[in-house]
């Protein structure tokens, strides 16, 4: 039986594949259809250092290969979390990873500070990349002096995994991958969703009540791709890879361009169920192709020997 095991900085994860983040809720809502203590991690959704309540409906708009979000990080706040989530996710085996959010650097560090305190979290995701908000988040993350300034806070408050999350949303994305590696990260989770639109054509107005929205689903998947590779060429960092995973051969893909783990999100709301096949169909392709270890697989891309035009000139 192949080793599904990964790790991410000081955190040993039993597999690669994660429950992401804005898709699992707080995770303890889908204790009753998954095995939370069965996935590599879950990672629940952003927290501020108050509750927040996000932007008005309409929210979500599907896409014909995905779907467009402007949730507008409505949550429950750190403190509560602390208080009422933690404990069931801590009861359910669950390895927990948080994704913080902050309108300031001082927010940041105080979320980060109450989360570190806090028995039962395994890691922090930093969330400087959601293209839904005004004030914080993407400002930092579209800035390569913001993320290093955002990692470097945080790195400076906990000891638990810092994994900043990045945004697509950029020219280059390794650049940014460099700075967070500069800036002393553990791990880096990407790619965020991508900057769009939608408009009903009927009453010409925009679709979601923010105008723009983060798309995510399986239209993302090859940019991601893309992006995944290009950051493992640049960084020693392990990659988070996410972005449209809807099979088993998506999520190996994101492996073999240079994820150690992988990220699931849109596709849970289509299959609640998806985790088990994920989880077998790697271990089959392990087994099939004679591959002791699932970190043996990591960047095993095979490039070709002629010179290829990466830029597409």
């Amino acid at each position: 039986m192949a080793d599904l095991s990964v790790r991410i900085g000081s955190l040993r994860l039993k597999n690669p594949v994660i429950a992401a983040s804005g898709c699992f809720g707080y995770g303890v809502e889908y204790a009753d259809a998954v095995d939370l203590s069965s996935l590599g991690g879950v990672a629940v959704k952003g927290l501020f250092l108050n509750e927040r309540d996000g932007h008005p409906p309409p929210r979500i708009v599907e896409t014909p290969a995905g779907m467009l979000n402007a949730i507008g990080l409505q949550g429950i706040g750190v403190r509560r979390f602390v208080a009422e989530k933690l404990p069931e996710l801590k009861r359910l085996n669950a390895t927990v990873i948080v994704n913080l959010c902050g309108s300031t650097l001082d927010e940041y560090r105080e979320v980060a500070r109450i989360l570190s305190d806090a028995e039962g979290v395994d890691a922090l995701e930093l969330n400087i990349s959601c293209p839904n908000i005004k004030e914080g988040g993407i400002q930092f993350g579209c800035s390569l002096t913001g993320t290093y300034d955002v990692v470097s806070a945080i790195r400076k408050v906990t000891k638990l995994p810092v994994i900043p999350k990045l945004t697509p949303n950029v020219t280059d994305v390794a650049s940014f991958a460099r700075a967070s590696e500069e800036a002393g990260a553990d791990a880096i989770s990407l790619v965020n969703t991508f900057l769009a639109m939608a408009i009903d054509v009927e009453t010409r107005r925009p679709k979601l009540s923010n105008v723009l929205g983060g798309l995510s689903g399986p239209a993302i998947r090859p940019i991601a791709i893309r992006m995944v590779w290009e950051c493992h060429q640049a960084v020693k960092l392990p990659i988070l890879g996410m972005g449209g995973i809807a099979t088993v051969e998506d999520a190996l893909e994101f492996i073999i361009a240079g994820s150690t783990a992988v990220q699931v999100g849109t596709m849970n709301f289509v299959d609640p169920f998806i985790w088990t096949k994920l989880l077998a169909g790697i271990e089959s392709y392990l087994d099939r192709h004679h591959i002791a270890r699932v970190e043996d697989l990591i960047g095993r891309v095979e490039l070709p020997t002629w010179e290829p035009a990466w830029t597409g000139s």
